[in-house]
């Protein structure tokens, strides 16, 4: 892990920001040809090509008829799992729905002489929820990306995994998910987007995957609607020096065993703290099951800025906008007003982002890469759309033709100055 010291220079141009900062960016030159032929032939050859590429990608040989998962298979799942699992999907389930119902919109209308003004809000009808399978298990991704389409009333979730485990079917059971399909990759992204023989279309795709199903998701929106362009997980720590380093670098090492490209940073203004938590970091990974992944993105992209204060730690938190962000220091919230880039923001020692990935609520699909700088966690809101709703009485429409007629001229088009003009006349 890199030690860097931007006490005595100009942040904004250091190196290894930059190089932090381009992390995420996707190769499209090198993936983007692969993906377009894999789009191309799902939308030629519809469940066929899909079974090709799953048996290409995933050594999975499947046909039409068998590539979605029986009902029956998600509730014997639900009954195999460990008790202790389900108890805890369980609870996680209720925290997540109970946080997630705050986040209802609601319709509204406002009256004025004459006009009534308004907005609808509606439920998606139909969406897609994509969840990995290929490293690891996501039971938790289940839950997060299901939840919120079925607070905001979503009537059929649709989801795909490649190869999915008894947890992720047993999350699926708990949380309503309406039908499973076990295929991945950029097929599977094709497939819900344009809708096969065997798979319904859908109006939105979300949850996070590889760079083929990023790439996919950023083809085919348009087509179908995302959440968005998702990339390796990554966490930023500010710490003051008064949180236990072991705790940081297991917090560190949190996002390091996700994936070679997940991102694992610190910034401090100790620096004899930020070499125990070095220290702490090496001799954590010796004996770590999941050592050779996070070995690489330590060793890639792992970064202990040194700063002057803490108001300099929060402006290169900003600059990095990351997917999660642990302010471990003595007086977290003090901390907070200048934070503005975060996909989650864990506040206090004992606020674990592992805590935030599976059990206290708030959702843990986030924005990476920067992105957060534009992007805010999936909720709610997301699987919602709508409409404006207008009506004009008489009375209403005499005191705004005329301005609106003036407009219409500014404009140069002719019919909307003659729609108004003919109800004035007429």
């Amino acid at each position: 892990m890199k030690v860097e010291d931007l006490r005595n220079t100009a942040w904004r141009f250091n190196e290894r920001l930059r190089y932090i900062a381009k992390r995420g960016e996707v190769l499209e030159e090198e993936y983007e040809p692969i993906v377009r032929e894999i789009i191309k032939r799902v939308k030629e050859e519809g469940d066929k090509a899909i079974t090709y590429y799953t048996e290409k990608f995933d050594g999975v040989k499947l046909t039409p008829d068998t590539m979605e998962v029986p009902y029956e298979e998600l509730e014997n799942a639900y009954n195999e799992i460990e008790e202790d699992v389900r108890s805890a999907l369980e609870i996680a389930y209720e925290r997540i729905r109970r946080f997630h119902e705050l986040q209802r919109e609601k319709a509204f209308f406002m009256e004025e002489s004459g006009t009534l003004l308004g907005m609808k809000v509606v439920p998606l009808e139909r969406v897609g929820v994509y969840v990995p399978g290929g490293k690891a298990a996501y039971p938790s991704t289940v839950l997060m990306n299901v939840v919120p389409a079925l607070v905001a009333g979503v009537e059929e979730i649709i989801m795909v995994s490649p190869k999915p485990n008894k947890y992720t079917l047993a999350a699926a059971f708990i949380s309503g998910v309406s039908r499973v399909y076990q295929i991945g990759g950029a097929q599977a992204i094709a497939g819900l987007a344009y809708g096969t023989e065997m798979i319904p279309k859908v109006d939105k795709i979300v949850g996070p995957g590889n760079i083929y199903v990023a790439i996919a998701k950023k083809l085919l929106f348009g087509v179908v609607d995302i959440d968005m362009i998702a990339g390796p997980s990554e966490i930023l720590i500010i710490s003051d020096g008064s949180c236990e380093p072991s705790w940081i670098a297991t917090d560190l090492l949190s996002q390091a065993e996700h994936d070679e490209m997940a991102g694992a940073f610190m910034i401090t203004t100790d620096e004899k703290h930020a070499l125990r938590v070095k220290e702490e970091l090496e001799r954590l990974m010796e004996d770590f099951p999941r050592k050779e992944i996070a070995k690489k993105s330590i060793e890639r992209f792992g970064t202990i800025f040194l700063v002057e204060d803490m108001f300099k730690a929060c402006e290169v938190a900003n600059y990095i906008a990351p997917e999660h962000l642990e302010v471990l220091t003595e007086d977290p919230f003090s901390l907070l007003p200048y934070i503005k880039h975060a996909g989650a923001i864990f506040l206090g020692r004992y606020s674990t982002e592992a805590l935030g990935d599976y059990i206290l609520g708030p959702n843990h699909t986030l924005p990476t890469g920067g992105t957060a700088r534009f992007f805010s966690p999936l909720g709610v809101y997301d699987f919602i759309k709508r409409s404006s709703v207008l009506f004009v009485s008489k009375e209403g429409f005499e005191r705004l033709a005329e301005p609106t007629e003036s407009i219409a001229k500014a404009e140069g088009l002719f019919a909307h100055f003659t729609s108004v003009r003919i109800r004035r006349e007429t």
